[in-house]
């Protein structure tokens, strides 16, 4: 993981659960002997999860409603550390401000931001329900009150247009994009994951409604959406950027992203086995 990541020596779960104990009821020993959780049960996820914020992000309270996507910390981490090094070729002294497209009802990137490096953040959802649940995370810890602002964008047609306003600038945008076309393709991938993982249930680990896992189109039709409304308002955003869950969708990006007068870069992540990226444009 990035080296500034503090996750990249794994899970401490003795210091975990003397800052939740609820987590306690889910650790047991693996098959090396060493403590872990059951990373197929959601429960077992959440309880962790509410634990790392508690932790090592002095969050309060977190929660998320039933069969909503529950993220992997560190690798969320991993790309708010990423959108800092971008921000460190900018020669600008302002308070850092930023904008996460579909910040769920988990609103862990602008959490994250916000905690990590005191950026001013504010999360866009297209869902009322992600809405009140990140709204409801927001205001459990009285930090992040000041720092974040959490807005309802109710045309899904737009991505940009309605959340940030004429008087705004933004030093970046980021984006985990729906990366399936079908709910039939989303639970397949799904199955297919929980097969290679040999995990001990086939229930969803992550959870995950429609609008969090698939779109029409999936996630390369989404970001080329993104790309070229992100035209009105190159005056207004930084760096404009998109995770990229399957490598084959760059080159269609890459096209998209050279019919304009951009500069963009494609990150490459990892955590662990897991090999991810993003990309980044910014107009010249």
């Amino acid at each position: 993981m990035h080296p500034r990541n503090i996750h990249n020596e794994g899970y401490d779960f003795a210091s975990l659960i003397m800052s939740h104990q609820e987590l306690q009821t889910y650790v047991e020993k693996n098959a090396f002997g060493n403590n872990s959780i059951d990373f197929s049960d959601n429960r077992a996820v959440l309880q962790l999860n509410k634990a790392i914020l508690k932790h090592y992000y002095q969050i309060t309270e977190w929660n998320i409603p039933e069969y909503y996507l529950c993220p992997a910390i560190p690798g969320r981490a991993d790309y708010i550390h990423y959108i800092a090094d971008l921000l460190k070729e900018e020669d600008d002294n302002l308070p850092i401000k930023g904008l996460d497209i579909g910040t769920g009802a988990n609103c862990i990137y602008a959490i994250l931001g916000a905690q990590i490096y005191g950026w001013h953040m504010v999360g866009s959802d297209i869902k009322l329900p992600s809405i009140a649940a990140a709204q409801a995370n927001i205001e459990a810890t009285k930090a992040l009150k000041k720092k974040i602002k959490i807005r309802h964008q109710n045309d899904n047609a737009h991505i940009f247009e309605g959340i940030i306003k004429k008087d705004e600038y933004y030093h970046f945008t980021m984006c985990n994009p729906p990366f399936h076309k079908s709910e039939a393709e989303a639970t397949k991938g799904t199955l297919r994951k929980t097969k290679n993982l040999e995990y001990k249930s086939s229930i969803l680990n992550f959870g995950g409604q429609s609008n969090e896992l698939w779109c029409n189109g999936g996630e390369a039709l989404f970001i080329k959406r993104m790309i070229k409304q992100s035209i009105n308002y190159k005056r207004q955003v930084g760096w404009f950027s998109s995770l990229v869950s399957k490598k084959e969708n760059l080159a269609k990006l890459y096209k998209q992203l050279n019919k304009l007068p951009v500069v963009h870069k494609t990150i490459q992540m990892n955590q662990g086995n897991k090999k991810s990226r993003f990309i980044a444009w910014k107009f010249q």
